[in-house]
């Protein structure tokens, strides 16, 4: 399992974005965009008749893109080699409109551009909140926590709940939870495996809970600017914080853990008696892998000896080490989870391949 911050860390970089991000839930109107020389793109916000400007991050360059219907290379292309006719379509469009957006800006810059109905959830509510369920946990510990610039992820593990694959091969119970405050992903608790001989984790492709981001419109009640600091809106939120306590719980039950830990057991029995690199192409065309992410597998599958269901699970998780982008690499652990719910069909398409 990639390694990520500490706890301390992440308390504190919580604290720290608590004070420093900002909502607005604004009509299309108020919104004026512009491009620099450099190419960095601005969104000022007409708040109680004084302009603000914001910087804007790629991903709400691409959110707003998005919104507007505008595809996000030619968007791209315009921003880097025509600035004014940028500048000149996006603004033409939000005056056109008639919606309110949900702005997210954080340390001066726009981060999301969402729907005024987005429903927020925000990470430090939801670390104040299952923390403490966490650390309730039996024998617990924080293999691996991290907040990336789209995600927060909490992965524990509990040394109580332990099953044994094959004679000293062990895996433990676990939970992650992840969270979204920018639009790119929901608030999900799933189950989680920990392979104590090589530190892989497996997460679990059965949502325990899954929790959207859509709620009623907000600010509806004129036509103006309106801003939401993070306490306005936090006391919405408690009540469904409160029941992560039992899914959590229900995570990392001994029925629910057992059942998860007999299904990837049950991938040792399927020998790949193709061609190794043949099914390594397979997976990675069904799963979108890059060439390097591809060939990153395929040297794990053979280092490691275990040509079957199990050694290619294996082979995946144990990649997702190697893997920089904290998303991407918690993505890989992901796919070994779905790996382990897969059909005799789809196995034998793995497993046959030449």
């Amino acid at each position: 399992m990639k390694s990520g911050r500490t706890l301390v860390s992440l308390a504190q970089e919580l604290e720290r974005q608590l004070h420093s991000k900002k909502d607005l839930i604004v009509p299309s109107q108020l919104v004026h965009h512009s491009t620099g020389d450099d190419g960095r793109t601005h969104i000022v916000v007409n708040e109680a008749g004084n302009p603000v400007r914001y910087g804007v991050t790629p991903l709400a360059r691409r959110q707003l893109a998005d919104k507007l219907k505008i595809p996000h290379a030619y968007f791209e292309r315009m921003r880097e080699e025509q600035p004014v006719l940028l500048d000149r379509n996006v603004n033409t469009w939000l005056q056109s409109e008639d919606d309110r957006r949900m702005l997210r800006t954080l340390d001066g810059q726009v981060r999301a551009v969402l729907s005024d109905r987005y429903r927020r959830l925000d990470n430090f509510d939801l670390a104040e909140s299952v923390l403490p369920i966490l650390q309730q946990l039996p024998e617990v510990r924080f293999e691996s926590v991290e907040l990336t610039e789209t995600r927060m992820y909490l992965k524990c593990i509990t040394s109580r709940l332990t099953y044994e694959m094959a004679p000293g091969d062990v895996v433990q119970a676990g939970v992650v939870i992840s969270n979204s405050e920018v639009g790119q992903g929901t608030l999900s608790v799933q189950p989680l495996l920990y392979r104590l001989v090589c530190r892989n984790g497996l997460i679990a492709a059965d949502r325990s809970l899954r929790k959207t981001h859509v709620g009623r419109s907000l600010g509806t009640e004129d036509e103006g600017l309106q801003v939401y600091q993070d306490d306005t809106l936090r006391a919405d939120d408690k009540a469904f914080f409160l029941k992560v306590r039992d899914v959590v719980q229900a995570a990392v039950s001994e029925a629910s853990f057992r059942q998860t830990a007999q299904k990837l057991q049950k991938t040792l029995k399927i020998p790949l008696v193709g061609d190794p690199v043949r099914t390594v192409e397979v997976l990675a065309q069904r799963y979108t892998l890059n060439d390097f992410e591809r060939s990153g597998v395929l040297r794990h599958l053979i280092t490691e000896g275990e040509l079957s269901g199990y050694g290619l699970v294996n082979a995946v998780t144990h990649y997702s080490q190697e893997i920089d982008d904290y998303d991407r690499a918690t993505e890989f652990e992901a796919l070994g989870g779905k790996l382990i719910e897969l059909g005799t069909a789809e196995w034998k398409g793995l497993a046959e391949a030449i």
